[in-house]
């Protein structure tokens, strides 16, 4: 019995038992450089690849309502507060930067029409979708990116169950549902909190600001905005997605999470460029 223990023992030492996952392949991180030049270009194409499925599956299989209400409702409240927080003290920070270099030129009345160019048509957007990409972005890279490095996806597989059916289709429609509803929400507290610095510090009246607000601020500018937060909330979610189904081992989670913000932000502004350019550059909108 000792000599079968021994021997057991030397096997042991032999060969020690394996680890869950390798992770000697995964890049080392640095906190200088989040996003290496290949891995971005890397991820881009992914990104690019799996928004190609999503919209493959979502016209040959429609969409799971409950799961992408289960989604929706996880994304929404999660973001709610943020949202609003930020765009009205956004909106108060613009209204008082604003004022004062209008008043100098005595056009301080044009001060609600400055406020729905800017704020409206770009700070609003950018801000919602950049507060979803910290919250629900993260958590679509880190949830994701643990069911990889658990072999939660491939046991999916083994289910006869589409991953990217199941996992990534439903956070798509999510993002892009309730990214818009935020986005107005919160132009809306944005306008009123203008509207307060603006009565208050400057003393001009609410009824005048809001006005000025109507005079340049169209249909059309609204429907601009909602387009934008939709192609806002598609890239929010295939950022999140894309780093999560790309996770290699366990200590890149937290990596995957935090190169999801980095990515997604790049892709909001570069996306954003070219829809100002093409829906208010130029002579006239490309609405009108």
């Amino acid at each position: 019995m000792v000599k079968t223990y021994n021997k057991a023992l030397r096997l042991s030492l032999r060969f020690p038992e394996p680890a869950a996952r390798d992770c000697k392949r995964a890049p080392e991180f640095t906190p200088t450089s989040v996003v290496k030049p290949k891995s971005c270009a890397y991820h881009i194409v992914m990104a690019c690849f799996l928004g190609g499925q999503v919209l493959m599956r979502i016209l040959r299989n429609g969409i799971n309502r409950q799961r992408t209400v289960e989604q929706m409702v996880a994304a929404g409240p999660l973001t709610l507060t943020p949202v609003l927080l930020t765009n009205l003290f956004a909106g108060m920070i613009f209204t008082i930067q604003t004022a004062r270099e209008l008043e100098r030129f005595g056009a301080l009345h044009a001060l609600g029409g400055a406020f729905a160019m800017a704020f409206c048509r770009e700070l609003a957007p950018i801000l919602t979708a950049g507060i979803m990409a910290g919250q629900v972005g993260t958590a679509y890279a880190a949830e994701i990116g643990c069911m990889k490095v658990t072999d939660q996806i491939d046991a999916l597989k083994v289910l006869r169950t589409d991953p990217v059916d199941y996992l990534v289709v439903p956070r798509v429609v999510a993002c892009c549902v309730m990214l818009p509803v935020l986005t107005v929400l919160g132009l809306v507290l944005g306008i009123f909190g203008g509207a307060g610095v603006a009565f208050h510090f400057y003393d001009m009246p609410i009824e005048q600001f809001l006005d000025s607000v109507r005079s340049l601020m169209v249909l059309n500018d609204l429907i601009a905005v909602l387009i934008k937060s939709i192609l806002f909330g598609v890239i929010v979610a295939l950022a999140g997605c894309t780093w999560g189904l790309t996770t290699t081992c366990s200590r890149s989670v937290g990596r995957a999470a935090t190169s999801a913000v980095v990515t997604t932000w790049v892709g909001l502004f570069v996306v954003d460029f070219f829809l100002s350019l093409m829906l208010f550059g130029g002579a006239g909108m490309a609405l009108h």
